[in-house]
C-alpha cells in the first residue's frame, strides 16, 4: 500500500507541479528581526479579520520578535502584531530578498513563500520553495560558479538525492530542512543559467544503491588523490563508498597542504590523547600516509588521523608526520573528509569530457541514476510538501 499511495502522490505532482520543500532560513544565526522586500511579482499578507496586505515590486516588510508575537511593519502601515504570518506569492513568479537585521551579510534572494512563526525566544523563517529552485540554490553554494555543465549535473543529483534522502529531518520542527552545513547549505536561489539548466536537465534523478534505496552523497573540496571510505570517517560504512584511486584532482589547488607545529606542542598533545612516551626520541613520531590509513602510530600507541584532523582543525586527515630540530612538518593531501565525490577531481573529469553519469560512476561503487519514484523509502512524501502554503 505504501508504494501505491507513493506512486499516486507523485504522479499527482508530476501533474500539478506542486513541488515544494520547506527551508529553514539563517538557522546558525540569531534572528530578532529581519527586512524583506519584494524583488519580482506581488504578494500578499493575509493574517487576521480578513485583513490583506497586497506587496509590490520595492515593497519592503519589517518582521521582529516582541513579547513572543510577531511584529509586523509595512510601508504606510502603522503595524500590527500576529501569532505567526506567512508572506504567499501570488504570481507563481515571485521573489523577494531577505536580511537579518543586525546582520553584516547582505541580502539573500529567495522565490516562493515565507513564513514566519516566533519559537522560542527566536523568530523562524521558513521558505517555501520550489524543489529545483532550492537544488540549483544549493549547488550554488556548495559548488561554487563558473563550470562546467556535467559537473554541475553531478552536483545536483548529490544534492537531490540528499534532499530526498532526508526530507523530514526537520518534521517536529515545521521545515523539512535547514540552511547551514547540517543539512545543506542554501543561500538563496540562483540565477546562474548554468546551474539553472543543470537542475532542470537532472529533474527528478537521484542516485540509488542496489538495494534501490537512496544512498548517501557525501562530497568533499579535494581527496588528495585518493577518497576515503566511509567507515574511516563515520560510525558506519557504505557498499558503495568505497577507496578510489582518483588521479583528476592531484594538480588542483587544494591537492596539497603543510602545516608546522612545534615539537613540544605535538608531543603535549599525544599524550593529552593517552600517549606515554617511551623513549625521548622525535624520530618516533614520524609516519607515512602515502595510502589513506585510519590511524596514526606511535610506538605501540594509534590514533585515529579523523580525530588529530578535528582537534587541530586540519584541512584533511590524509598526512605524514615528519620531524626536524624542534619542529614536527604535518604535510597533506587534499581538503575535506574524503568520502564520496571529490569536487575538484569531478571538475577535471567534466573539463576533458566524462559526462555526469560517468563521474557519479567513478566515485560511487554499484550505483544508478534514475527517477525519484523508484526510490525506496522515499521520505518525500512526509508531512509538509502537500500542506498548501497559506496554513
Amino acid at each position: 500500500m505504501k508504494r501505491i499511495h507513493l506512486i499516486f502522490l507523485l504522479l499527482l505532482i508530476s501533474i500539478t507541479g506542486y513541488a515544494q520543500v520547506r527551508i529553514r532560513l539563517f538557522a546558525g544565526q540569531e534572528s530578532g528581526s529581519a527586512l524583506l522586500t519584494v524583488s519580482d511579482g506581488k504578494y500578499e499578507l493575509d493574517v487576521y479579520d480578513s485583513k490583506t496586505v497586497i506587496l509590490t515590486r520595492d515593497d519592503p516588510v519589517i518582521f521582529a520578535l516582541l513579547n513572543g508575537k510577531v511584529a509586523v511593519k509595512t510601508r504606510g502601515d502603522s503595524g500590527f502584531m500576529c501569532d505567526s504570518l506567512i508572506v504567499k506569492g501570488l504570481t507563481g513568479n515571485d521573489r523577494f530578498s531577505l536580511r537579518i537585521n543586525g546582520s553584516a551579510s547582505p541580502a539573500r534572494l529567495y522565490g516562493g513563500d515565507l513564513q514566519c512563526i516566533p519559537d522560542m525566544g527566536k523568530l523562524v523563517l521558513i521558505n517555501l520553495c520550489d524543489i529545483e529552485q532550492y537544488i540549483a540554490g544549493v549547488v550554488k553554494a556548495e559548488g561554487g560558479p563558473g563550470r562546467n555543465i556535467e559537473y554541475f549535473k553531478s552536483q545536483a543529483l548529490l544534492v537531490r538525492s540528499y534532499m530526498y534522502k532526508y526530507f523530514d529531518r526537520h518534521t517536529l520542527d515545521r521545515y523539512n530542512l535547514c540552511d547551514n552545513t547540517h543539512c545543506q547549505v542554501f543561500f538563496g536561489i540562483t540565477t546562474d543559467s548554468i546551474i539553472i539548466r543543470a537542475a532542470r536537465e537532472t529533474k527528478g534523478q537521484v542516485i540509488i544503491d542496489r538495494d534501490s534505496m537512496l544512498i548517501n552523497s557525501p562530497f568533499h573540496s579535494n581527496c588528495g588523490g585518493e577518497t576515503s571510505v566511509s567507515e574511516d570517517v563515520w560510525l558506519s560504512g557504505a557498499p558503495y563508498l568505497k577507496k578510489v584511486t582518483d588521479p583528476y584532482c592531484t594538480s588542483s589547488p587544494n591537492a596539497r597542504w603543510t602545516k608546522k607545529i612545534p615539537l613540544a606542542e605535538w608531543k603535549e598533545y599525544l599524550i593529552k590523547c593517552g600517549y606515554k612516551p617511551v623513549k625521548n626520541d622525535p624520530l618516533v613520531y614520524n609516519f607515512r600516509q602515502i595510502s589513506r590509513l585510519p590511524e596514526y602510530r606511535v610506538d605501540t600507541f594509534t590514533l585515529p588521523f579523523t580525530r588529530i584532523r578535528g582537534d587541530l582543525n586540519l584541512r584533511s586527515a590524509f598526512f605524514s608526520v615528519s620531524t626536524a630540530g624542534n619542529w614536527v612538518t604535518l604535510t597533506g593531501r587534499g581538503y575535506g573528509h574524503g568520502v564520496g565525490l571529490c569536487q575538484e577531481g569531478a571538475m577535471a573529469m567534466a573539463v576533458k569530457g566524462f559526462k555526469c553519469n560517468q563521474i557519479i560512476d567513478f566515485y560511487f561503487s554499484g550505483v544508478t541514476i534514475t527517477d525519484v519514484r523508484y526510490a525506496k523509502e522515499n521520505k518525500f512524501l512526509s508531512g509538509f510538501l502537500f500542506q498548501p502554503a497559506n496554513k
